[in-house]
Order: structure tokens, then C-alpha cells, then sequence
């Protein structure tokens, strides 16, 4: 204890001078740390003292930009959802962005009060001043902690906004395909219907049977129930859009030409596991901070004026498993670093087979679009031949039928192949715009 006031004050300021000193060798600096050797694009991010994150992620999430085009359906579509949207994963970014402006000031002494119970009758209060002296990067590990929770939040609230315009434009091209689907199959069944007088007729006038009109007004009634199908599913998807947008969409109609894959920007997936990784380092680092030993300093002023100093060391520098527990550390930044590499390749797969699919379908659309000009082809034929009383109205029926049903398959392949493309844009993040974000 010291004695004197003059004592008191000149130990005080020894402590709070040691403090700053050693306080400052901690503070933030502008180094980088790479997550993988030789790899640039993995880098930590780190907090500036001002509390702002610098990160390689988010000028890579603010470079993309939207392949959808001004002005087209998928834009009216995209624009009207985003508007809508909560978007909680932007009050998620909110929270860690001041969260790490709070952690940023970390390496200052910590100044707060002190309340101790010492008997049953009296409560003795003062002021503690904190100040860890040597931590093994313990708060900066803290800071890049909240940096990489930060970059962690920006490529959430990312993927989940194009998520969400990819939902939004698959009702839409969902309600596209059934209104295409309803209109195919509304066109048939006019001529379905002209059908069922002809055999109706016949039957009347004793030139048909009655199994004959039964089963061509079987197939009416089923072609029928297509159509209330087909419109049944349109109204569902515009009524699911109207719910995700807030209101209805209005002035959207057709499907919107996207441009090729250009194989870049890299996934958003890609992004968030490196992020994930920084915040697994940091942790790791954090941890290890915690096996070995440092050095604070606090000092104390009571209410009466009484003045203490303490230095202290915490930490567990031994231990039964200490070097178990180093080596675990160890492994789990290799860990990190191999989820990084397979989310990469996990993408890149992914994005592969949504290209084939393109391109399986795109033949298999040229294809389709023969035979279908072939069929048509055969059915003019079937209707001469029928006037002329070599072919049965059964018969030209069926082959109408088979007409009708690729002109419905042959419709849709355009919308798997619209699906899909969106897919690979959603995936790489390129649904809405970075800079909007």
C-alpha cells in the first residue's frame, strides 16, 4: 500500500502510462492476415479505429451488378419483391456493424465501477481502471472476430436478397408457363369441341354408335380438366408472387433474355465460407490467446480516497491436455481452410450441372420443335384422309391429342431453360446489385 497521496498519484500514473504503452502496441494496425498461403483472395478482414471494416469481400459483393436489364419483366418483377422485402439479415448487418465499432476501441483501459459485499451491514464501492498489459493478440483476435462477423452478415443479407428475387421471378415464371399452357390447351379444346358435335351428329343420325361419342367426349372432359388445371396454377403462382411482393405486379409479361453464364463473379457461397472461415481463425486465435499467459494491470480508487494497484496473470500456460488442445487448434485452421476449397468445388459443380441442363435442354428443344413440325404435318394428312373416308374420327382425334401434348411439352422446355439460368445468376449473386445493397 503506499502511504502518501504524492505515492498514490505517482502510482497511478506508473500504471496508466504502462497501460497506454503496452495498450498501443495492441492497437489496430493496417497488416493483413491471409487465410491460405499463396492464395490473395483469402485474406482476414480488420477493424480501423474508427471502427470500419476493411474487407477484400465487400468490394467484391458491390462489383456485381444485375443481369437483369432495365425495364424488362424480370426487372419490374426483382424491383417490386425487393421492395417488399424485411430483410432481416439487414437489421443482422446493422447489429454487427456497431458491434464491431464497439470492439474496435478494445485496446483502450477499461474504466468502470467496483461493488463489494464485505460484511452483512456495509457495501464498500469504488472505481476500477483495467488495462491488460500482454494478452498474445488476444483483442485483436476480438476485433477481427467482429470484422469477420461483419463480412459474415454482408454476404448473408446478399444471398438472401437475390434468394429472394429468385423465388419471386420463379412464381412469375411459373404463372407464365401455366398462362402459355392454358392458352395452348384453350385452343385445342375448341377444336375438341368441334369434334364432339361431329360425333354428336353422327350418333344422332344413326351413323355412329354411342361408345364412339362417349369416348370423344371422355377425352373433351379431360382436356377440360387441363385447362381448369392449367389456370388453376397460374392464379396460385401470380396469388404467391402477389404475397412475396406486397401487392400484384403489374405491367410484367413474357420472359426476359439473360445473357450467358460468363463464369464470373465467383458464387456467393464461395464468399460466405471464406467469410466463415476468418471468423473460425479468429475464434481459434482467440482461443489460443486463452492457453497462455498474460499480464494486466488494474488500479482501484475507493470512495475514501484509498488508491491500489494490481498486476496479474491469467491465462493457462499449463495443464493436463494443454498441448492436446494446441494441436486441436492447429487442426481446426487447416479445417477452415479445407471447407473454403470444397465450398469452391461444391459451387462450381453445382453451376456445371445447371449448364448442362441447359444445354440438354436446348436440344432437346431443337429436336422437339421438328418433330413437332412433323407431327403437324401428319395431322393435315390425317384431316384429308378422313374427309376423303380413309381414316376414322377416332383416329384423327388421337393423333390431335399427341399434337396438343408436345405443343405443351415443347412449351415448357422454354421455361425450364429460363428456370434454370436464373438459378446460376441467383447462385453467383448477380440477381440484384451490389452497390444497392
Amino acid at each position: 500500500m503506499f502511504r502518501t497521496p504524492k505515492d498514490r498519484i505517482g502510482a497511478a500514473a506508473l500504471t496508466l502510462a504502462l497501460a497506454g504503452c503496452m495498450g498501443q502496441g495492441d492497437a489496430p494496425q493496417a497488416s493483413r492476415t491471409a487465410l491460405a498461403p499463396g492464395d490473395p483472395a483469402l485474406v482476414a478482414p480488420e477493424l480501423t479505429a474508427r471502427g470500419e471494416v476493411v474487407s477484400t469481400l465487400f468490394p467484391a459483393l458491390q462489383a456485381r451488378r444485375s443481369v437483369l436489364a432495365p425495364g424488362s419483366a424480370y426487372r419490374i418483377v426483382a424491383d417490386a419483391v425487393l421492395q417488399a422485402s424485411a430483410a432481416s439479415a439487414e437489421s443482422a448487418l446493422r447489429v454487427k456493424r456497431l458491434t464491431a465499432e464497439a470492439r474496435s476501441k478494445n485496446w483502450l483501459p477499461k474504466i468502470g465501477p467496483d461493488v463489494s459485499l464485505t460484511s452483512l451491514s456495509s457495501i464498500v464501492a469504488g472505481l476500477v481502471l483495467d488495462q491488460a498489459l500482454f494478452d498474445n493478440g488476444r483483442r485483436r483476435a476480438e476485433r477481427d472476430l467482429a470484422a469477420a462477423d461483419v463480412e459474415v452478415a454482408a454476404v448473408t443479407l446478399a444471398t438472401e436478397l437475390n434468394n429472394r428475387v429468385y423465388e419471386g421471378l420463379s412464381l412469375y415464371i411459373e404463372a407464365e408457363r401455366a398462362a402459355d399452357l392454358a392458352a395452348i390447351t384453350r385452343t385445342a379444346l375448341a377444336r375438341m369441341d368441334e369434334f364432339e358435335r361431329i360425333v354428336r351428329v353422327r350418333f344422332e343420325g344413326g351413323l355412329s354408335d354411342k361408345s364412339e361419342y362417349r369416348l370423344i367426349s371422355q377425352k373433351r372432359a379431360e382436356m377440360q380438366a387441363t385447362l381448369a388445371s392449367a389456370e388453376e396454377g397460374r392464379l396460385t403462382a401470380l396469388a404467391e408472387l402477389s404475397a412475396l411482393a406486397g401487392g400484384p405486379v403489374a405491367a410484367a409479361s413474357g420472359l426476359s433474355v439473360l445473357p450467358d453464364d460468363a463464369e464470373t463473379p465467383e458464387a456467393l457461397a464461395v464468399l460466405k465460407a471464406r467469410g466463415e472461415a476468418a471468423r473460425t481463425l479468429a475464434e481459434l486465435r482467440l482461443a489460443r490467446a486463452g492457453l497462455r499467459p498474460g499480464l494486466a494491470a488494474e488500479a482501484g480508487l475507493g470512495l475514501d480516497g484509498g488508491l491500489s494497484t494490481t498486476v496479474a496473470v491469467d491465462g493457462e500456460a499449463f495443464g493436463f491436455g494443454h498441448r492436446a488442445k494446441l494441436q486441436a487448434l492447429a487442426e481446426g485452421e487447416e479445417v477452415a481452410r479445407r471447407q473454403v476449397e470444397e465450398t469452391g468445388r461444391d459451387s462450381a459443380r453445382k453451376i456445371l450441372s445447371l449448364q448442362r441442363d441447359i444445354a440438354s435442354l436446348t436440344v432437346e428443344q431443337a429436336q422437339g420443335a421438328a418433330v413437332l413440325a412433323a407431327t403437324e404435318t401428319n395431322l393435315d394428312l390425317f384431316t384429308e384422309q378422313y374427309k376423303a373416308g380413309g381414316r376414322t374420327l377416332i383416329e384423327l382425334v388421337g393423333q390431335f391429342e399427341s399434337l396438343v401434348k408436345m405443343r405443351r411439352d415443347q412449351a415448357s422446355l422454354r421455361y425450364e431453360i429460363a428456370r434454370a439460368r436464373l438459378q446460376i445468376a441467383a447462385l453467383r449473386g448477380v440477381l440484384v446489385d451490389g452497390a444497392s445493397m
